[in-house]
C-alpha cells in the first residue's frame, strides 16, 4: 500500500512540476497617459521583481503596463520610452530564446 502512495504522490509532484511556469510573458505592452502605445516588445520594459506600481510610473507616469501569453502583433516592436527609461529589462542570463 506504501509503494502506491509513493507512486501517486510522485506522479502529483511530476504532474505539478510539469505545470508550473515561469513569470514570462509572451508580449509586454506600455501605454502611455494618454492611451497611445509607447512600448511593445517580448522583452519586459521593467525589472519584472518588483512591484509594478513601484516601477511602471518611472518609465510611464500615468500609463498601464499590459503583459499577455500571447505574442500576435508583438513581432513590430515599439520603443518609445522617454530616454532615461528606454533600457528594457533583461531575460535570466540563463534563459535562451
Amino acid at each position: 500500500m506504501t509503494a502506491i502512495r509513493l507512486a501517486a504522490t510522485a506522479a502529483a509532484a511530476l504532474v505539478a512540476g510539469l505545470f508550473a511556469q515561469g513569470s514570462w510573458a509572451a508580449c509586454y505592452i506600455v501605454y502611455g497617459a494618454d492611451k497611445q502605445i509607447i512600448y511593445r516588445s517580448q522583452l519586459p520594459p521593467v525589472d519584472m521583481s518588483r512591484p509594478l506600481h513601484e516601477t511602471v510610473p518611472r518609465i510611464a507616469p500615468g500609463g498601464t503596463l499590459v503583459f499577455s501569453l500571447d505574442s500576435n502583433g508583438c513581432e513590430l516592436e515599439i520603443h518609445n520610452l522617454p530616454r532615461a527609461a528606454s533600457k528594457p529589462a533583461r531575460r535570466d542570463a540563463g534563459e535562451r530564446r
